[in-house]
């Protein structure tokens, strides 16, 4: 019976409230075929730590200076166009409608991805920020993707215990690593010899991703990679 309800309430939700595309605005569904379409998929070769698109194969000119405690990260989408502006309303407009349709298509991408992952983590709020926002984004896209692979999500476990400013627009990478050192802490030996998914919606510089990794592993976390929808290029 409760799918049938569910159901049934979408469709007088969709009757007396029409979804309109976040790239067009036409009316029927938040991403049209067309847009949908015109998502712009970051394709190989790519760098295997950070996942940025490369010229050639091997580790782009960022990664093959420094130590990394992430494992990987991968996106999708490049973040630009119709993925940003839905990316925008779902993160600063309120629209959580949106966490559905994102959310499949993080699990798209997931399904053929072969990424190593046990269990879903989010990328934590600030406690201060959770309760400005009224929610994490981050969590909302990993309940999605834990719903449509099987996998259990652990929130919680993982904590940012310092405010950070936001990583998009900052100067440069070492000033983004800055901004997220300590930022993290795992709590107890919960994820201990797990393969930890991060979730999170975009990766700016993946400081926040490795910062977030290096918190993990002191906590006996096997492995972590990261899993965002969008990359900023």
């Amino acid at each position: 019976m409760l799918p049938q309800w569910e159901k049934i309430k979408g469709i007088a939700l969709e009757l007396f409230f029409p979804s309109y595309c976040v790239g067009c605005g036409k009316e029927g569904s938040f991403l049209c075929d067309t847009c949908h379409g015109s998502l712009r998929r970051l394709a190989p070769p790519l760098c295997p730590r950070c996942g940025l698109p490369q010229p050639q194969e091997g580790l782009c000119r960022g990664c093959a200076g420094g130590k990394a405690s992430i494992d990987g990260i991968r996106s999708p989408f490049a973040f630009e166009g119709t993925l940003r502006r839905a990316v925008h309303q779902l993160k600063y407009q309120n629209l959580r409608a949106l966490a559905s349709l994102l959310g499949g298509l993080l699990h798209d991408y997931f399904a053929t991805a072969s990424l190593p992952a046990s269990v879903l983590v989010p990328v934590p709020l600030h406690p201060t920020r959770l309760r400005e926002r009224g929610y994490n984004q981050a969590e909302l896209l990993a309940r999605e993707l834990g719903q449509r692979s099987g996998l259990p999500v652990v929130d919680g476990c993982l904590t940012r215990r310092k405010p950070t400013p936001p990583q998009v627009g900052t100067i440069s990478a070492r000033e983004r690593r800055d901004n997220v050192a300590g930022a993290f802490t795992c709590n107890g030996r919960q994820l201990q010899g797990e393969q930890v998914l991060l979730i999170d919606d975009v990766a700016t510089s993946g400081a926040t991703l490795d910062a977030c990794a290096a918190a993990l592993k002191e906590g006996g976390v096997a492995s972590v990679w990261g899993l965002t929808l969008a990359r900023e290029l």
